[in-house]
């Protein structure tokens, strides 16, 4: 097979290495199974190089979507559920998905809706990051509520912070443009006077 991918023919080995050396390039077996063998006149290194290449960018299109898991109690304190909850948006910041699960002890059991009040407020705290794929759900002693991270949810956040950075500037300019124009009438207020004194 010539490198345009023309069929050359049945050829001998000697006459198909002669063929490759006068292009400057190689003869790479291609199907070793078939009878006889079809081989192709290719730059090999080139070929290589393109395969990696291939493979590469199909593993980095693959998504390794790894779940991650947080613990709460349902009598946590603030401290903790915060120290928590951030660990929970680092991980959706990565890209994971976060098991979040609610441990009852004894009879804190009986009150599921204690856990049911934690996992909203989780959802509530990263809500500008992710989306609630599992809902919470009774599993023995423990609740468990599944987050996964929310692309869109995420642009609108950061749209939003940028426009209130952006009014932020906008009114500390406008703060500074008044206080310079106040000094400025002050300075003129007070000539009038002064011309007043020499008269």
């Amino acid at each position: 097979m010539a490198p345009d991918g023309e069929q050359i023919g049945i050829r001998p080995l000697p006459q198909a290495l002669a063929m490759a050396r006068d292009l400057d390039l190689d003869l790479v077996e291609v199907a070793d199974k078939a009878n006889p063998p079809v081989c192709r006149i290719m730059d090999y290194g080139k070929y290589k190089y393109e395969t990696a290449q291939r493979a590469k960018e199909s593993r980095k299109k693959a998504t390794n979507v790894v779940i991650k898991e947080m613990k709460y109690r349902p009598k946590i304190g603030i401290g903790d559920f915060n120290t928590k909850t951030r660990k929970v948006e680092h991980f959706l910041d990565e890209g994971h998905k976060v098991k979040i699960t609610i441990m009852f002890r004894g009879r804190e059991v009986h009150h599921p809706e204690l856990g049911k009040k934690i996992l909203d407020q989780v959802a509530e705290e990263v809500g500008h990051l992710a989306r609630v794929e599992v809902v919470p759900r009774l599993d023995g002693r423990n609740m468990t509520m599944v987050l996964a991270p929310d692309k869109k949810a995420r642009a609108q956040w950061e749209a939003e912070l940028r426009r209130n950075a952006e009014a932020e500037a906008q009114a500390a300019a406008s703060s500074d443009g008044d206080t310079a124009s106040s000094g400025d009438e002050t300075a003129a207020t007070a000539e009038p006077e002064h011309n007043e004194d020499s008269d």
